[in-house]
């Protein structure tokens, strides 16, 4: 039950709203007084349930050291509503496990990273109430790993180098050293880098880099993206083939084969339209009528 000194000590400032900015001008802190005050609801629960999610969050129990909760987030632009749903983060896990927070962002652009490590203050200027301060890794601080022996010291702390520089210049070297690497690393611990390394690189150009060089330096594995680029490349095989093959055919027929048709033809990856050029030319008089019922 709560006491009557526990209402007095804030139904004062209910009645009397104009009575903190004398009150804060005795401790020392200067609040100009309020022409308008209005009186809001102090019921703080969620009025309908809210989704919130951190998108990595682990319990980190270390000898001679109380347990510690890492929130990770990764952060792909600045977004100025993210620094008070982090606070909130924070908030909620401390109230919820009794354990003290930790956030740690992870960014893959320098502006975004120096954005998200920026101390972020909640409450007035005179007194602020809260301070925001995440661990930040991104391109700023992580370090370029193009030395294959450095990444074999930590495989898993030079993966995430590899993508937070996803558009460093050295991207080709980073990904190089770890293409040496994993070639002697055991295929149960190199394939979920494999695959961490190719979701890192995301839409970058160095995603078709490192599809490459796991094709060339790791082909012996059978990872998912192994397995993947090879049942592109025999269908890319394939369809060099028929192309070939509709060529071959044209210019035994005597049909002249201009440079456009002739780089529509050997660019093409379509199989099942390959073989009904193919299958045309065998009739056709010109190319225009090779392509005419696509």
């Amino acid at each position: 039950m709560v006491s009557s000194s526990h209402e007095a000590m804030h139904r004062i400032f209910q009645d009397h709203p104009e009575l903190f900015s004398r009150v804060s001008e005795v401790l020392g802190i200067e609040f100009a007084p309020p022409t308008s005050v209005t009186v809001l609801p102090t019921d703080l629960t969620e009025p309908r349930p809210l989704e919130r999610r951190v998108d990595t969050l682990l319990r980190l129990d270390s000898e001679g050291f109380e347990p510690l909760l890492l929130a990770v987030e990764a952060q792909g632009k600045k977004d100025p509503a993210k620094p008070a749903s982090w606070a909130y983060y924070a908030s909620y896990l401390l109230t919820k496990y009794r354990l003290q927070p930790m956030l740690l962002v992870v960014c893959q652009d320098r502006a975004t990273a120096e954005w998200a490590a920026r101390p972020v203050t909640f409450g007035p200027p005179q007194w602020p109430l809260l301070t925001l301060r995440p661990l930040v890794a991104g391109p700023h601080n992580m370090p370029v790993i193009t030395d294959p022996a450095e990444a074999r010291k930590d495989l898993a702390l030079a993966t995430l180098p590899a993508i937070t520089h996803v558009t460093d210049p050295d991207i080709g070297a980073i990904l190089k050293a770890m293409t040496t690497v994993l070639r002697e690393t055991p295929q149960a611990l190199a394939d979920p880098i494999i695959e961490l390394v190719a979701q890192g690189m995301g839409k970058h150009p160095a995603a078709e880099l490192w599809r490459k060089l796991v094709a060339v330096d790791l082909s012996f594995y059978k990872s998912p993206l192994s397995q993947e680029l090879r049942a592109e490349g025999r269908a890319e095989d394939k369809a060099e083939s028929k192309a070939e093959d509709i060529l071959f055919v044209l210019e035994r027929r005597g049909i002249d084969v201009p440079d456009e048709a002739r780089e529509r033809i050997s660019t093409c990856g379509d199989l099942d339209l390959l073989r009904h050029w193919l299958d045309r030319a065998l009739t056709t008089t010109s190319t225009d009528d090779l392509f005419t019922t696509e």
